[in-house]
């Protein structure tokens, strides 16, 4: 199969965050098997839902993981030409959904197997897919905490997420949240006689807004606009009717972190104005959405190099979305990001790859199974 016919079949799979893929991950399993690969599942804790891991080459030595997610966002934007889960092709253009983020990726990999496997590589290349990378890389870090049974320590991860196929160095890293306040309902009229959940919330975001301000005082890193770690509150939803004494609220807050601040801990602050409410006598739960960490590749590191060499671009300092890179490197895994696609094409009706960039993310792999043949 040719790498156009491999993503118009993983398109066709609606693997979409969030919800079962063994449809694909068998596919992508049969495959690498057919081209002689090793291949493990690895099923996540949610039971419905795995990783996969494969080897081409030699399972002794040190080599290099080519990462990517196989979940892509749910498709319901109404502008769509067409079906998002049948790729059509206009041209140089390939749509569908997932096309850039990242099945396009999956694809190069999965097409340059066979001709990996006749390079008689004297050191590994192994393909990490993951799942729900789109909850928050919920996925992958399963998968990591499995290689030291499945590889030696590897060289240097290369995470394919769109970037134009010019190398990037960092990212911020992202912390989620879900803030549930319960109260007691009742007849408006009477409020003495409710907790109200809206109010009590509405108190918790004022004070979160007010500390969001603060981190633009620092730290800095100006390779990232903004330069400061930031914090939003991106959804809330309480209350039945205006009559009513709200007995329940909820508020989605996310942070963003500039490298070398932990995203968690800058949740810290509204964690506690939150669970302060129980001395008012609300019920309060504290929900993790997500977490990750930022990337952070030193600029002259061995990958960079490698990643100079293989696409001929210098590496961008860094970029504003996020990745399951900074969880490599978390581990002591070199990581840095490269892959076909613009993200800004990513998440919006009528997604799309272009040809020549499947074709320059097929150079790079092919190069790198180079570097590693004898």
């Amino acid at each position: 199969m040719n790498v156009e016919e491999i993503l118009a079949t993983l398109i066709a799979f609606p693997s979409v965050v969030g919800t079962p893929n063994g449809a694909i991950v068998d596919w992508i399993r049969d495959y690498c098997q057919a081209a002689g690969a090793e291949v493990t599942v690895l099923p996540g804790p949610e039971g419905d839902r795995s990783n996969l891991f494969v080897t081409i080459g030699p399972r002794e030595g040190r080599g290099y993981i080519i990462s990517g997610h196989m979940d892509v966002v749910p498709a319901d934007e109404p502008e769509w030409s067409s079906d998002p889960f049948f790729l059509r092709r206009e041209g140089g253009k390939l749509y569908g959904r997932g096309a850039t983020d990242m099945k396009g990726f999956l694809a190069c990999a999965l097409a340059a197997l066979p001709g990996l496997a006749a390079m008689n590589l004297r050191q590994p290349i192994h393909l990490a897919f993951s799942y729900d990378e789109e909850a928050g890389c919920r996925g992958v870090p399963h998968l990591i905490a499995a290689l030291p049974g499945l590889c030696e320590r590897p060289l240097g991860a290369i995470v394919g997420e769109p970037s134009r196929m010019q190398p990037v160095r960092a990212h911020k890293g992202k912390a989620a949240a879900r803030l549930e306040v319960i109260g007691r309902s009742g007849h408006s009229s009477r409020p003495d006689l409710g907790l109200n959940a809206v109010h009590a919330m509405a108190g918790v975001i004022t004070h979160a807004v007010a500390y969001s301000q603060s981190l633009a005082d620092g730290p800095f890193d100006d390779n990232f606009e903004p330069p400061y770690s930031s914090l939003q509150v991106g959804v809330i939803a309480g209350g039945q009717a205006v009559n009513i004494i709200a007995g329940h609220c909820t508020a989605d807050i996310e942070v963003r972190a500039v490298p070398g601040v932990s995203p968690s801990s800058l949740l810290e602050p509204v964690k506690a104005g939150l669970f302060a409410l129980r001395d008012s006598g609300f019920e309060v739960i504290w929900h993790e959405l997500s977490t990750y960490p930022a990337l952070a590749a030193a600029k002259g590191s061995e990958l960079a190099a490698v990643l100079t060499e293989l696409t001929g671009q210098e590496p961008l300092t860094a970029v504003s979305y996020g990745t399951e890179a900074g969880l490599y490197q978390q581990a002591g895994i070199d990581a840095i990001i490269c892959g076909p696609g613009d993200i800004g094409r990513a998440h919006r009706a009528d997604e799309y790859i272009e040809t020549g960039e499947l074709a320059a993310c097929r150079k790079m792999i092919h190069g790198l199974g180079a570097r590693l043949a004898t």
